[in-house]
């Protein structure tokens, strides 16, 4: 990389006005301010706002190193801070990322605002996931919750955190609908149905940028868009989506982040029909901004600008960066030399309309502007400890992790377990000491020693002395290693020189001694995420073989899944009493599993994806067509059942509710109209629990099929022994439309549309409602 960064420098001549410039008058209005700035600036500054470069801290060198006797790669890597900082004190960087430092953040700000002629400050952006320092369940977790204001206040406290060292924006949420649980960032999301999505995504919008006051960040909803149809669930992957299925369930999530305020939205590195996501002017302008009425700015994924020229799209870098900015793109991530520092150049040659050019830099300042960066630069340093210290954090990942536990299975009511029965418990598995994998992947600045696990929650609960802990089978490590990892000093693995059979043997005495055994197994956090997509969903190494041999001691078993997919648990489904699905839980996950088993909080979350029982027959969603022969749906495939394991919104609870009185307002309405479905909910047991209450419809004729059944609307509540409660839900145009191949256009038919409320999507459809025209 070279030391500019592949920019040049603009005017750096000083001036000496008479008057403050409007642009930095806080009382003018801001489209003159941001015209006046506009005005000022050189087509090498404008291009610079436009280039986010990442900024890695390098460990101390040596004396006396001789860098220039490194290879190029090293050398670059030793070398980027500083060419990063003079690319910025020519004025030619608009943002940097992956900083988390306040100090650092305001170093750098320092340079941006009083070294540099126009002293445009700097905007830092990061990866703020599940939790800054304070980490939350993973998002997939999150929206098992099925609580939208749960997870609003959720991402509220991870923007304080992250607003606090500095960063004024986030490449979150992920709103990727993903239907192929191979798919490593599946984790990330909110698993396969769009009405689901777009409820998480609007809530995760309104938590991280609300009214963007001094502790909200930007909101960046990505990937723009059908990044999680990647071929084969194979991360990075072509996308092939059809135009049905882009507009019904793809698009509905940006289109709900957009309406909650979303400043930013980033493209995908993909490309999405043979067209590349980031130079795709139908995606960035048609659809983006004239149908979805998008008025922020869209920034590339990393190096997906270079990329164009990788992917045989565009010719070179120059054409790259110009095809990029004129579909609609307006700044590129770039770790190193950036495409977009040809776009000055391509001006002058009139590649390039500077109007182009400043249609995108006008939308980056004004983000700067309404975050208050031009009065307010600076993070103040002295409050940060405190913040990212706040105790009502962690109760509030407590609370996310209680809600996002799904309980799968409760043969004989095993759960909630009695600890005045038992007088020793054996917990095995790896997963469940394990520090750093409670806390899942995307987390950069978590402070691992403050994280409570599953063994931790029992013995806290149980007493150590009572609990009999076997860390046993060792968990088959990748076979290429996560890149995440080499910047994670507290990844957990399996020593190199683990003994299976030994460790096997130890858990299987573990469990014959013990009254019950609590047996973890799963994915290591770092078999998640980006660069995680796998070929099968069998428990890594001999977790299933360990698993079995611990219940053939006849001991008890209680299995707690560690994941952000589903796993195959065909054989556990038959043989095991209970499994909870624990996924990711966060910093305080260990308090909130170890509490649900012991009955101090009842499980209701839900799954947010349907759970396959291979992954052969991925991928396996509950929205699918009718299609031919519909009663044999089940005995697709000649050797297996082709249905779930477990269904779509499906999750048990230690209270039993009674569903009543579904009904209707009006049995006939006209297009355009809404009718009122309601239900009666009773907690029909003796003690307080949530429960999820899920609406779904079927749509029995008109210009396209639809899916046998699609959620519509639900509702998370809390009942009292006894209690009973009305539960209402609106069937309308914004329920009942759709986009048909068949018209091209978005419509509502005259139609019979089959209506169930029930506890997950194998709910009864039991009542109907005419429409007409």
């Amino acid at each position: 990389m070279s030391s500019n960064l592949n920019h040049a420098p603009g005017s750096q001549t000083m001036e000496e006005p008479l008057t403050t410039p409007v642009y930095q008058d806080a009382s003018a209005a801001l489209p003159e301010r941001i015209d006046d700035l506009l005005s000022r600036m050189t087509l090498e500054e404008k291009a610079g706002q436009l280039t986010q470069y990442f900024y890695v801290g390098v460990p101390e060198l040596p004396e006396g190193l001789d860098i220039e006797s490194l290879p190029p790669e090293h050398r670059a890597f030793l070398e980027q801070p500083a060419a990063v900082e003079s690319a910025l004190k020519q004025g030619c960087v608009g943002s940097a990322l992956f900083i988390r430092d306040v100090a650092l953040t305001n170093k750098l700000q320092r340079i941006a605002v009083e070294q540099t002629r126009l002293g445009i400050p700097l905007l830092f952006g990061f990866d703020v996931v599940h939790g800054f320092r304070t980490i939350f369940p993973a998002p997939v977790a999150l929206a098992a919750s099925w609580n939208p204001e749960l997870i609003e206040q959720a991402q509220t406290i991870a923007a304080r955190e992250a607003r606090a060292v500095g960063i004024h924006w986030t490449f979150a949420p992920m709103i990727d609908v993903a239907r192929d649980p191979r798919w490593g960032r599946i984790v990330e999301g909110a698993g396969e149905d769009p009405v689901l999505g777009a409820a998480v995504a609007a809530a995760q919008v309104r938590g991280f940028q609300g009214e963007l006051g001094q502790d909200r960040l930007l909101a960046g909803p990505k990937h723009l868009v059908g990044y999680g149809a990647a071929r084969g669930g194979r991360d990075y992957d072509d996308a092939e989506v059809s135009d049905s299925e882009l507009w019904n369930v793809y698009v509905p999530p940006f289109r709900a982040a957009i309406g909650a305020g979303a400043a930013n939205i980033m493209s995908a590195y993909m490309d999405l029909n043979g067209v590349p996501a980031s130079a795709n002017r139908w995606l960035l302008t048609d659809v983006l901004r004239h149908e979805l009425g998008f008025k922020g700015f869209v920034v590339s994924d990393a190096n997906a600008v270079r990329s164009l020229e990788t992917q045989h799209f565009a010719k070179d870098q120059t054409d790259a960066a110009v095809r990029a900015i004129t579909a609609g793109l307006d700044m590129e991530m770039a770790m190193s030399d950036a495409a977009f520092a040809n776009l000055p150049d391509a001006v002058t040659a009139g590649h390039l309309d500077e109007g182009v050019l400043d249609a995108a830099v006008r939308r980056i300042l004004e983000a700067k502007f309404r975050l208050g960066l031009f009065e307010n630069p600076f993070a103040d340093a002295s409050a940060a400890a405190g913040i990212l210290d706040a105790a009502e954090h962690r109760d509030v990942a407590r609370a996310a992790a209680d809600q996002s536990l799904v309980l799968l299975k409760n043969a004989g009511h095993i759960l909630p377990l009695s600890p005045e029965r038992l007088t020793s418990v054996a917990v095995i598995g790896q997963l469940a000491d394990s520090q750093r994998d409670m806390l899942g992947p995307w987390v950069f600045e978590h402070d691992t020693s403050e994280t409570v696990t599953i063994l931790q929650g029992l013995q806290a609960r149980l007493g150590e002395e009572n609990i009999l802990y076997a860390q046993g089978a060792g968990i088959l490590e990748r076979k290429f290693p996560s890149p995440f990892d080499q910047a994670d000093p507290t990844i957990t693995a399996t020593p190199g020189d683990w003994d299976d059979d030994t460790e096997i043997d130890r858990a299987v005495a573990a469990a014959r001694a013990a009254d019950l055994a609590v047996v973890v197994v799963g994915q290591r956090q770092n078999q998640a995420g980006e660069k995680a997509s796998t070929a099968t969903l069998d428990l890594p190494g001999r977790q299933q073989e360990q698993l079995e041999r611990v219940l053939a001691t006849g001991t008890p078993v209680v299995l707690v899944v560690v994941s952000g997919r589903p796993l195959d648990l065909r054989w556990a489904s038959e043989n095991v009493p209970a499994i909870l699905q624990a996924w990711y839980p966060g910093t305080r996950g260990g308090d909130a599993v170890a509490a649900t088993l012991l009955g101090e909080t009842s499980p209701a979350g839900r799954l947010p994806f349907t759970w396959p029982r291979h992954v052969g027959q991925v991928p396996l969603v509950y929205a699918h067509q009718r299609t031919f022969e519909p009663h044999e749906q089940s005995t697709r495939y000649f050797e297996e059942e082709s249905t779930p394991l477990f269904p779509f919104g499906h999750g048990l609870s230690y209270a039993t509710f009674e569903y009543s009185e579904v009904r209707i307002d009006r049995d006939t309405i006209t297009v355009g109209d809404t009718a009122v479905v309601s239900v009666d909910v009773r907690n029909t047991s003796d003690r307080f629990a949530d429960e999820v209450t899920q609406l779904y419809i079927h749509q029995r004729h008109g210009a396209s099929s639809r899916p046998i059944r699609e959620l519509k609307g639900f509702q998370r509540i809390t009942l009292g022994p006894g209690e009973l409660r009305t539960l209402t839900f609106p069937l309308g145009p914004e329920q009942l439309s759709y986009w048909s191949a068949a018209t091209r256009t978005d419509r509502q038919d005259e139609t019979t549309i089959d209506i169930g409320i029930g506890p997950d999507s194998t709910t009864p459809l039991t009542i109907t409602l005419d429409v007409r025209a």
